[in-house]
This record gives structure tokens, C-alpha cells and sequence, in this order.
């Protein structure tokens, strides 16, 4: 089931003991704010409580509905790509990087609950009850002070997003940068291995390798795997090192321990590769 919004801006504001839709999608985004009550919010294949306070960000390739057990007063804030593409001339330049869409599509943020203290909850709590207050006015899509006030709340999931030690930027120059520093430790496992590499990059360990394979489109392992095996191909092609020197060289424990993963990768002992491929 998808629903589908026409208006650039919509705010609902209302309270109800059971959820009034089944498990569906929509065409447009969502910002839901919990005013009060408590339950389970079913967010793709997630389950995450909910109480009063908090933040959820839902975008059109998301599947949710709400399992209320306490009496629930929500704030939906809906809008369209067309809504922040109107008011693109009021936009601050430190979005240009990470944009409200890019933000609200951010798989990783669908995983956790946003986290807040004060004085963010507060701010937080003060700007929902300004939106719906505004919401009275017939030019609340075009309305500057309301764009802002729906910025200010994406300046709060930055600041959330940040103490979750989840990136939410798409900068190719991050990647060159991950991907550099992968090649220049691949001798170095300890530094490479995700509960490092991932406090290296300020990404959260347990979303490392979701992140790594949504922008490699391949698996972090599977990646630094296949790029160590290359590098011990060549050594075993073309230079005169033994086994144990291999080994040292890319952090092995020894030989045994460079043997079995070679052969693990390339069904074949190092040696019978060597033998069969001498330059």
C-alpha cells in the first residue's frame, strides 16, 4: 500500500489509541514526531519503541506502521522533493553537502532511534509546537519561517546523527579517502579491521559494513580480501620472498596462516599458484 501527496506541505497533528493505517509507503517524506504516548514503531524491518520526545524520519522507499500501547499524539511534518526544490534560494550552504532528502533516505538512520538531551529536546519539543501552531495559515508551504523552522530540525538529526557516530554526507572525497587508507594499511590488519577503521572514519562499528557496501556496492571484507590477494599474487609472481616474508609482510600469524587463507580465496596452495604462474 502507498499513499501518495500532492501538496508540497502537509502537517497533521492528532492522537489516537490504535493506528489508523496498516503497514504501508508513501510517495512524499515524513518527519514524525512523538508528543506523547508509547509503542512500537515497525520502521522496514526494525522494531523500535517510542515515547514521548521522539524524532523518526521516514522516506518514500520505507515500509512502517505504528504499534501504539499507550494513547499516542503524533506530528507527522510531510513534504515532497518539490517543497525544498521551491525554497532552494533560502537554503544555508552547509546543506549543500547533505541535503534534507539525502538525510531522510539515510538507511543507517532507519536502524537506531534518533538520540537527543537537553537542550535539544527542548528545541526540539518548541519547534514541532511552533509548526503546528503556524499550520492555521493557508501559505504554510511558501512560508519562510516555517522552511526554517523544518531546517532547524534537520540541523537537530545532524547534531543526532553525529553522537550515533553515523555519517550522513556523500562526498566522493570521502570515499577516495576511505579506499586510500585502506590500500595504505592493507599491510596493517589491526588497522583495518572495522572496530578501527570505522573509529578512524567517526562511522559507528555496527553500521560500517552497511555503509561501506552502500557505497562500494560490494562487501567490506569481500573487498579487502580480494585486494590483499592481488597484492600477495603479485609478490608471489614476481619476487624471490618466501612464504614466511609474505606472511610477515601482510600481518600474518605465519605460514600456515597465509596458506590458508590463499587457499581459501584461490582453491590452490600458494606454491602451486607460484609454480604455475612464474613470471
Amino acid at each position: 500500500m502507498n499513499r501518495t501527496q500532492f501538496e508540497q506541505l502537509v502537517i497533521h497533528d492528532f492522537e489516537e489509541k490504535s493506528f489508523h493505517l496498516p503497514v504501508h509507503g508513501h510517495t512524499y517524506y515524513e518527519l514524525v514526531y512523538i508528543r506523547k504516548g508509547a509503542g512500537l514503531h515497525l520502521l522496514n524491518n526494525n522494531q523500535l519503541e517510542y515515547k514521548a520526545g521522539d524524532l523518526f524520519i521516514v522516506s518514500p522507499a520505507d515500509q512502517h506502521y505504528f504499534e501504539i500501547k499507550k494513547s499516542t499524539h503524533f506530528t507527522f511534518i510531510k513534504f515532497t522533493d518539490s517543497y525544498f526544490a521551491k525554497h532552494k534560494m533560502n537554503r544555508p550552504d552547509a546543506l549543500s553537502l547533505s541535503t534534507p532528502e539525502a538525510i531522510m533516505n539515510n538507511k543507517l538512520l532507519k536502524e537506531v532511534k534518533l538520540k537527543m538531551d537537553e537542550p535539544c529536546i527542548s528545541i526540539l519539543r518548541n519547534t514541532v509546537e511552533n509548526i503546528v501552531a503556524y499550520n492555521c495559515r493557508k501559505d504554510v508551504a511558501s512560508s519562510p519561517l516555517v522552511y526554517y523552522q523544518i531546517l532547524s530540525i534537520f540541523g537537530l538529526i545532524r547534531e543526532a546523527a553525529a553522537k550515533l557516530s553515523i555519517r550522513i554526507d556523500d562526498g566522493q572525497s570521502d570515499k577516495e579517502e576511505l579506499i586510500s587508507y585502506i590500500h595504505q594499511h592493507i599491510y596493517e590488519p589491526s588497522l583495518i579491521q572495522i572496530k578501527n577503521i570505522s573509529t578512524q572514519f567517526h562511522i559507528a562499528p555496527t553500521y560500517f559494513s552497511d555503509y561501506f557496501k552502500r557505497k562500494f556496492a560490494v562487501g567490506y571484507r569481500d573487498y579487502v580480501n580480494t585486494y590483499r590477494i592481488k597484492l600477495i599474487e603479485k609478490r608471489l609472481q614476481a619476487s624471490g620472498l618466501t612464504l614466511k616474508q609474505i606472511a610477515q609482510e601482510f600481518g600474518f600469524t605465519d605460514e600456515s596462516h597465509l596458506s590458508h587463507f590463499f587457499k581459501t580465496m584461490r582453491k590452490m596452495s600458494p606454491l602451486q599458484f607460484r609454480n604455475l604462474n612464474r613470471s
